[in-house]
C-alpha cells in the first residue's frame, strides 16, 4: 500500500445495549453514517455488539457471521477501515477477537492475549498467542484489547509501528489506571496511542465512564480529556510529526531486549 503522511481516525464512545447485537449494530450504523467522508479508520470498543459478557455460548458468532458482514458493509460504504472486538466461536472454542476490516472487504484478526482473570474471562475464552501488525495506508498499526494495556512487554514497539490501539470495556472504578497507562504506552513506544472505551452500565451492574482518548508519541492528549458521555471524535494523525520526533529524540534506539516465553 502507498505511503500516506496523514491518517484520519474516528473514535466512537457509546453506551452498549447488553447482549443485543442487532441493537448495537443499529446504534453504530447511525454513528458511522454521521462521520465525515474524510475518515479512513473507525475504532469501536471491545465486544461492541454485546458488552463484556461471559455468555459466549449464547452470543458467539462464527468469524464470517452477521457482525463481520456488517463491518464489511460499512467499511465499503465509508471507504474506511473499521476495527473493534466481537465474541467469536471457532472449532468449539470462544475468542474475544478483534477484527480489522479493510474497505475492500478483506480483514485481519487478533485474539485477546491477556484474558481478564478478575472477571473469569480466562475460564470462557481461549487466549491468543500472536500479536498483529496491520499495514494500512502506509501506517503500521498494532491493535490490542483492554486488559492487554496492563502488560507493557506485550505492546512493546519492536516493529516500529506508528499507531497503537486499545479497544476496551474498562470500568469506572479503575479508570485512573486506564488514563495513566494509555499515556504511558504512547510515551514508552514513541507512537500514537488510541484507547476506545464504552460508557453506561452493563448487565452485571458494572459502570463505565469512557475516557476514550488519542495521545501523540510524547504523551500529549489530542482529544477532549476525560470525556464521560457518548461521543464521536475525528482526529488527523500526522506521520511526519511522528517521524520527526523519533529522529530528534531516538528513544527507541535505546530499547532493552526482552524475549516472550
Amino acid at each position: 500500500m502507498s505511503t500516506k503522511e496523514n491518517l484520519n481516525v474516528a473514535i466512537i464512545q457509546a453506551n452498549l445495549e447488553w447482549e443485543d447485537a442487532a441493537a448495537n449494530r443499529s446504534l453504530f450504523s447511525k454513528k458511522i453514517e454521521a462521520l465525515s467522508d474524510s475518515v479512513e479508520l473507525i475504532v469501536l470498543p471491545e465486544m461492541f455488539t454485546t458488552g463484556f459478557s461471559m455468555n459466549a455460548e449464547n452470543l458467539a458468532e462464527e468469524t464470517d457471521g452477521e457482525t463481520l458482514l456488517w463491518m464489511k458493509e460499512y467499511a465499503k460504504k465509508k471507504d474506511a477501515a473499521i476495527t473493534g472486538s466481537v465474541i467469536i466461536t471457532e472449532n468449539g472454542d470462544f475468542y474475544n477477537r478483534l477484527l480489522f476490516v479493510f474497505p475492500d472487504g478483506s480483514y485481519q484478526k487478533y485474539d485477546k492475549r491477556h484474558t481478564f482473570t478478575l472477571a473469569k474471562e480466562d475460564k470462557i475464552y481461549s487466549k491468543g498467542n500472536d500479536r498483529l501488525i496491520v499495514e494500512y495506508k502506509g501506517w503500521k498499526i498494532c491493535p490490542l484489547i483492554c486488559y492487554d494495556l496492563r502488560f507493557p512487554v506485550w505492546s512493546r514497539n519492536t516493529e516500529d509501528y506508528d499507531l497503537l490501539i486499545y479497544v476496551a470495556n474498562w470500568p469506572e472504578k479503575r479508570v485512573a489506571a486506564w488514563d495513566a497507562l494509555l499515556k504511558a504506552r504512547a510515551i514508552e513506544n514513541m507512537s500514537f496511542c488510541i484507547g476506545v472505551n464504552r460508557v453506561g452500565e452493563d448487565g452485571n451492574d458494572a459502570v463505565y465512564n469512557g475516557h476514550s482518548a488519542i495521545y501523540d508519541c510524547l504523551g500529549k492528549i489530542l482529544t477532549e480529556e476525560n470525556a464521560e458521555t457518548e461521543f464521536s471524535k475525528e482526529i488527523c494523525l500526522d506521520k511526519s510529526y511522528l517521524q520527526d520526533t523519533r529522529k530528534q529524540f531516538k528513544f527507541l534506539n535505546d530499547r532493552d531486549q526482552f524475549k516472550l516465553i
